[in-house]
């Protein structure tokens, strides 16, 4: 499936909307006192699925989400899995401590790099 720029967009927007929630909540948790756990690239993948699946649900269509972008996006991110964590692995490690922030952060890019080069199918 090949994404137009308004995917690519409206997945951006997602992204950084989950990158600014975990801030948030690091600030929270540093406030209160917790120590987050550790966080990993697969869980940032899952959690932007379930924030896609959620806004497929409530705005896809009004957005401009194609039908099937949830499972295209699925077969993506499975596709991308490798690269994503030898990246983030190799720019984790160069921060130190990486958070929930962070690793997610790192996580979209390589995923967004990806698309943007994965044999012709998405374009930024």
């Amino acid at each position: 499936m090949r994404l137009s720029g308004h995917v690519i967009g409206l997945l951006k927007e997602y992204m950084h909307d989950l990158v600014e929630q975990a801030s948030q909540e690091a600030y929270t948790q540093q406030s209160f006192g917790f120590t987050p756990a550790q966080y990993r690239p697969d869980q940032a993948i899952s959690d932007l699925l379930a924030i896609l699946d959620d806004r497929i649900e409530s705005e896809g269509v009004q957005v401009g989400l194609p039908e099937g972008f949830l499972h295209a996006m699925w077969t993506l991110c499975n596709e991308a899995q490798a690269h994503i964590l030898d990246r983030v692995w190799m720019e984790s490690n160069a921060v130190g401590a990486p958070t929930k922030a962070t690793i997610r952060r790192l996580t979209y890019q390589a995923l967004i790099d990806y698309l943007d080069t994965a044999d012709g199918r998405a374009s930024a």
